[in-house]
């Protein structure tokens, strides 16, 4: 069936039709499904940290609930929360970011949604990397852009580069810059003086940077830095979700041009009215010193786990030509195991008993070619994950 006879038979808009599922949600169902059935399955497809959310933060949540605190909060969010996120750039990046630059939003998935509202359009050009989280390229689509995917690999450390970008540049047209560091799927860091050449190149040319940064508590080789020390004419992503520990409580922020924020304020008003207060209240606990030394002990034992699981994956066959820097992810070449990571991942799932991710979820370079590893589980249910995997590969060769 084409696109055209779909959209016909369906009384949707055309772009849904461009949205298409995660696989990564079909395995996991398939996953939950072998669980009911009494199997036991490790987990290493969804990227969800194992760790419940901070006591302090549930505690900060249980006062504001106590304290009536369920109304609306401005759009923009809560005033104490901005400026605690102020404060965290200045004491941990010494750089400084007035409040009335940083928007509070539902996650960093209803910031992406809330810039690309403000930013692109059919006349849009959104370049990113591929592979790459999907969401950002779909939700590209949402806004009737047409995302330009380029192909990275090992030699670019699977980062955009001011050589890509120009290849790829349209002059006439506008074009939004999309990286994330570290990234997902891949674990890699942008340093700052590479997004310093990304940044000029894209200035250069009259477009859009837009760096997000989700994952920044997590880089374990490095200083985490900011794209935000560059000037105050790019947009940085960020979120409570991963380094905080606050997945499910669905707060992320945005820092844009002073400019920029009458037009997100606007949008927001009308989007989603404000993120939810309660959670708003938790994540002013989150940025709290009292809070820093468990998230940095969990930010350790992620690299223990990554320390086992590269070393582990490399001795089953696996090609993993880079250190992942940061995030919790090991984008891994399987190509020697299988000539189809999908099939794969279906076959690790239900005669392994493991749960991995493909690549098809991350784009279309080299896709089949890789799978994505998720060390969100225990390093005792990693070690179990290797042992399976250990003997399904001494089966399959």
């Amino acid at each position: 069936m084409t696109f055209r006879q779909l959209v016909a038979m369906e009384p949707f808009a055309a772009r849904s039709a461009r949205i298409p599922p995660f696989h990564v949600m079909r395995l996991l169902a398939e996953a939950r499904a072998l669980e009911a059935a009494g199997r036991d399955i490790v987990h290493m497809e969804v990227g969800e940290p194992d760790f419940e959310t901070p006591d302090t933060v549930r505690a900060a949540a249980h006062r504001a609930l106590d304290a009536r605190s369920g109304h609306y909060t401005p759009a923009l969010g809560l005033p104490a929360l901005r400026e605690a996120i102020a404060a965290h750039y200045r004491e941990r990046f010494d750089v400084a970011v007035p409040v009335e630059r940083i928007v509070v939003t539902p996650g960093a998935s209803g910031a992406l949604q809330l810039l690309f509202g403000a930013l692109v359009d059919r006349h849009t050009r959104v370049l990113l990397a591929d592979p790459g989280y999907p969401c950002n390229r779909n939700v590209a689509r949402l806004f009737d852009s047409e995302p330009v995917a380029i192909p990275v690999g090992p030699d670019t450390h699977f980062q955009l580069t001011p050589a890509l970008l120009v290849r790829h540049w349209q002059p006439g047209r506008r074009h939004v810059v999309l990286v994330t560091t570290p990234s997902n799927p891949t674990g890699s860091v942008l340093s700052l003086e590479e997004l310093a050449a990304l940044h000029a190149a894209v200035r250069e040319r009259g477009g859009v940077l837009v760096v997000d940064e989700i994952y920044q508590g997590l880089v374990y080789d490095a200083p985490p830095a900011t794209a935000l020390a560059l000037g105050d004419d790019l947009y940085v992503l960020n979120s409570f979700s991963k380094y905080f520990g606050m997945t499910g409580w669905r707060v992320g922020w945005l820092v844009a041009p002073a400019a920029a924020i009458d037009v997100l304020d606007r949008l927001a008003q009308n989007l989603y009215l404000a993120a939810p207060t309660l959670a708003q209240w938790a994540a002013l606990a989150a940025l709290d010193e009292a809070t820093r030394p468990e998230l940095e002990a969990r930010r350790d034992a992620f690299r223990e786990r990554r320390d086992y699981l590269l070393e582990a994956l490399r001795g089953l066959g696996f090609g993993i030509p880079l250190v992942p820097q940061g995030a919790f992810y090991v984008y891994a070449d399987s190509s020697r195991l299988a000539d189809d990571s999908a099939e794969l991942c279906r076959r690790l799932l239900h005669e392994a008993g493991v749960a991995v991710t493909p690549g098809l979820d991350f784009g279309g370079h080299a896709a089949r070619r890789h799978v994505r590893f998720a060390y969100t589980t225990s390093l005792a249910r990693l070690r179990e994950g290797v042992a399976r995997m250990a003997r399904f590969v001494r089966l399959v060769k």
